[in-house]
Parts: C-alpha cells; structure tokens; sequence
C-alpha cells in the first residue's frame, strides 16, 4: 500500500529508522539521489521509482565535495519548498535533506575513486567531479540501504561509473538508468538551465540539433568516429554563444574512445553556452 504524506528529515539516524520500519514490514525501497531544484528529469525518476518500490526516499543534498574551487556551489540554486511539493506529487514518502556537516565531520578522510571510467569526458574539466559522486552515493546507500537507485541517462558517464562501482564494491542494490528528459525544442533538462538569459535558452538547442544530426548520420552507416565528432562540432561551432569543452564517441560500458562504431557507444558533448556548462549525449 502507497502512503499520500511525505516527511522531511535531516538526520542520518531519522532515515535508517524509517527505512528499517519499512523493511520489517516486508517493503521495497527506491532511492532516488539529487542536489535539488528538481525539475521534470528528477520528476520522472521519483515516478519511475514509485512504479517499482512500495516506499521512495529522495536525497536533496548539494553535496560540496563533488565541486570545484571555481565551481558554483555557492550559487547552486536551492528551493526545498518547491522541491517538496514536487517530491510528493510524484509519489516519494520521504526526503533526506542533511546538512554538510551530518554527512562530513570535520575530521572525514576516506574517499571512494573509480579509475579508469572518471578519467575521460567531465572529468578532464571536473578531475575531482566523481571522486565526490561517487563517495557521496557510497555514503547515501550506507544510510537509506534501498532495494534500486535511479539515475539520469543525462549523466551518462556518472550511470557507468556508479554501476561500475556497485558492481565492484558487491553493494547490495539494483542500479536503474532512465531516459533524458527534454524541453519541447530538445534542451535536456537541467537544474542549470535557470542560469541561461533568454538568448543564450535560445542558443542552447545546439546541443541537441548537433546529436540529432549526428545520430542520423551513424543511422545512416557512418561507423568513424572522426567523421561523427566533426559533424558535431561543425554544428555547434554554428551558434556563436557556444563553446565546446569536449565532443567524443566512447564505449558505452568502459567509456573508452572508439575510433569506429562497432558496438554500443555513448556519443557525448560537454558545451558552455556563455559561463554556463551544459552536458548531452545519445546511446547508439
């Protein structure tokens, strides 16, 4: 049976309580991780997770270990109301919404890397990037212990690494990707798209125009990926606004380059529209 209420709560203790109430009752958990200011992309995910588990938690938590010193932590946009009311429309029964220091003492030093998969794509812009992600979901699935997590395939790199790292680590819980989730011109959703002025909103369906035409091109029997990565660049290059961080074409499981499409491969771009770095990508 579903429950309509949904509690918010900031110790670590609170949650594993719940949970551990639920799982006494003979209960599935979902989990769904965020940094909040939830859009339509986390919508779907807490859904999605509602289809499939009897109790959902959502995790609302900018977690600062995974930005840069140059990065916008501070600025990150922060609306637990909304993001409440979101959560509860969409079917979640509990938010976790800790404070940096419940979840890092002063004094924490251990970190959880994944080598090999955080080395290409984000993390040549972002070398910290997953170290956090990954540390912060260890910790995450330490606390709400679910029976899946949901993932953005938006985050394509991140999905790989965090099933990689379950995998590896023997961590007791299904790892579950959903679809990107767009705007009507195609922007995938994102929680940055608020840092866009009207020109530069305009400006970033580059992003998407560049994939889709990309992927018609391999539809098409284009197997190098040269050819592929240029394409995408040429149209990108089109949009005065923007500026490429990186454009590949790697294995979809070991985030390796490829230089001809053989088998399943991740075609992903990393692209600044003004100061703001937006990320896309298909599976092919």
């Amino acid at each position: 049976m579903k429950e309509e209420n949904i509690r918010v709560v900031n110790r670590i203790e609170d949650v594993r309580n719940t949970v551990k109430e639920w799982k006494n009752q003979g209960l599935s958990v979902g989990f769904v991780p965020t940094m909040g200011y939830l859009h339509e992309g986390h919508q779907s995910l807490i859904k999605k997770a509602y289809e499939e588990n009897d109790r959902i938690v959502v995790s609302i938590f900018v977690n600062p270990m995974q930005f840069g010193p140059t990065e916008d932590l501070d600025t990150y946009p922060r609306d637990l109301e909304r993001d409440s009311k979101i959560c509860k429309d969409a079917g979640a029964n509990l938010i976790f919404h800790p404070e940096d220091k419940e979840m890092y003492k002063n004094d924490f030093l251990t970190f959880v890397d994944v080598n090999g998969l955080t080395e290409g794509l984000c993390a040549k812009s972002r070398p910290i990037h997953f170290r956090g992600v990954c540390t912060v979901v260890t910790k995450l699935l330490n606390i709400v212990y679910p029976d899946r997590i949901y993932f953005g395939q938006k985050d394509a790199q991140q999905l790989a690494i965090i099933k990689r790292m379950v995998r590896d680590l023997n961590i007791d819980v299904e790892v579950i990707g959903c679809p990107i989730v767009r705007e009507e011109d195609g922007l995938a959703r994102s929680s940055r798209n608020i840092y866009l002025s009207t020109e530069e909103r305009e400006a970033a369906t580059i992003l998407n125009k560049s994939l889709s035409k990309a992927k018609t091109l391999i539809e098409n029997g284009e197997k190098s990926s040269e050819v592929i990565i240029n394409q995408i660049k040429e149209t990108i290059n089109s949009e005065p606004l923007a500026r490429i961080d990186y454009v590949e074409v790697v294995d979809n499981l070991s985030m390796e380059k490829v230089k001809y499409i053989e088998k399943s491969v991740l075609v992903a771009t990393a692209v600044y529209i003004g100061k703001t770095r937006l990320i896309d990508n298909f599976i092919y």
